[in-house]
């Protein structure tokens, strides 16, 4: 049996290095996109539910203040219309999504 040199070996275990790097990336990649819809969850849940609406108030124009800088994408700035001020384009979009057309339709008329 035939053993492999050294350099073999070290090439495989760089190769595995490399998988694991990158199954790492992807899993912190995962954990961001949960831990920012859990929280976008929350938030939005204390916006429908909380009691105590001074605080709803004070959420509410903060992010009011905040998403409009924050939302780049005339698509992403759709999702909000009751907390942005939307353009006519950006109107009509939401009007077309609640009718039923799709998003992408709705960014592509």
């Amino acid at each position: 049996m035939a053993r492999r040199s050294i350099e073999e070996r070290l090439a495989q275990l760089d190769a595995q290095r490399k998988t694991l790097q990158a199954r790492l990336g992807r899993q912190e990649r995962a954990n961001d996109t949960r831990r920012k819809v859990l929280l976008g969850a929350l938030v939005l849940q204390r916006l429908e539910t909380s009691k105590d609406a001074e605080f709803v108030d004070r959420l509410r124009a903060w992010l009011k203040r905040e998403l409009p800088g924050f939302l780049t994408r005339e698509g992403d700035r759709t999702l909000f219309p009751e907390l942005i001020a939307l353009s006519a384009d950006e109107k009509a979009a939401v009007a077309f999504q609640a009718a039923g057309g799709s998003a992408a339709a709705g960014e592509r008329a």
